[in-house]
């Protein structure tokens, strides 16, 4: 049961479920003892030191990527070293980035920057309450100079089409499946989407054949999108907006919109402009993560 989880993903209430109905019985402490194990041997693979911030300013931190894919003049506000391993890594944050910070089921951007002409290459970007931080290999020589950079434009904008699917997707869930669907995760990146929802019993091939059918028709239409950047979290609501249970929102949101009355949600991710750029959408597996929730990756 253990290696099931561990090295497969497998999860222990699934594997319960199955072997109660074959007439077996799970090793529960044994499986508890197991993944205690498995807990202190990562525990002691990923110790991690993280230094102390150095402050260079006490400028705002701005994300200019839902319009830019590049910046120009940006400076260093503070900067740290963390050791993982006994290996340095560094963490930089800039006044203004179009880098997007892993959020949302979104993975976070990659690229480079330049300082001068020293090019630093950013390995991840994540966010730290308001911070915006670029996870990078090594320090430039002079940690003060202007920079400009780019972010991995490719991978942005294949992730952007991934990401927009999922939404086209969760719509045609609800519209097929029934309003009893509510959205449980997500993973969304350059090569697929994920994505976690409510649901009683296995989607079956007639329903998987609807949901590609009607996010295939909504590509096509190439509906462009609308986006209300700053919408009060009311007005969201009144205009239909689905928002995850349990998740806490400001008084201030951002909403996305394909097609008036099909999809609306709060989302903070970045987007194709028009669906028409997701090109084709393919359903490629359907399992069930727990009792009661079901995962489509496409």
């Amino acid at each position: 049961a253990f290696e099931l989880y561990d090295t497969y993903g497998f999860p222990i209430d699934l594997t319960e479920m199955i072997a109660a109905e074959k007439g077996f019985t799970v090793d529960q402490k044994g499986f508890e003892a197991a993944l205690l194990e498995q807990k202190e041997r990562s525990r002691a693979d990923a110790k991690r030191e993280v230094g102390d911030w150095v402050e260079l300013n006490s400028d705002s931190v701005e994300f200019i990527g839902y319009d830019h894919t590049s910046v120009e003049g940006a400076k260093v506000v503070k900067y740290r070293t963390v050791k993982i391993k006994d290996k340095d890594q560094y963490q930089i944050v800039l006044n203004k980035t179009p880098f997007y910070a892993e959020g949302g089921g979104q993975i976070g951007d990659t690229g480079c920057l330049y300082f001068d002409s020293e090019r630093v290459v950013v390995m991840d970007t994540k966010k730290e309450n308001d911070l915006i931080i670029h996870f990078v290999k090594n320090l430039p020589a002079n940690i003060e100079a202007s920079i400009s950079g780019e972010i991995n434009i490719n991978r942005r904008r294949l992730t952007e089409n991934n990401h927009s699917a999922t939404h086209l997707m969760h719509a045609a869930l609800r519209e097929v499946l029934g309003d009893h669907v509510q959205q449980k995760g997500s993973l969304v990146n350059e090569k697929y989407l994920r994505f976690d929802f409510s649901h009683f019993q296995k989607v079956s091939e007639e329903e998987i054949r609807a949901i590609e059918e009607l996010v295939n028709k909504k590509v096509r239409e190439n509906i462009a999108l609308l986006e209300a950047r700053s919408i009060g979290i009311e007005e969201a609501k009144e205009a239909g907006a689905m928002m995850l249970f349990g998740e806490k929102y400001g008084d201030v949101v951002r909403m996305i919109t394909f097609g008036s009355g099909y999809s609306s949600e709060l989302c903070g991710g970045c987007h194709v402009p028009a669906t028409g750029k997701i090109g084709l959408f393919k359903i490629t597996t359907e399992t069930a993560v727990a009792a009661g929730v079901r995962r489509v990756e496409a």
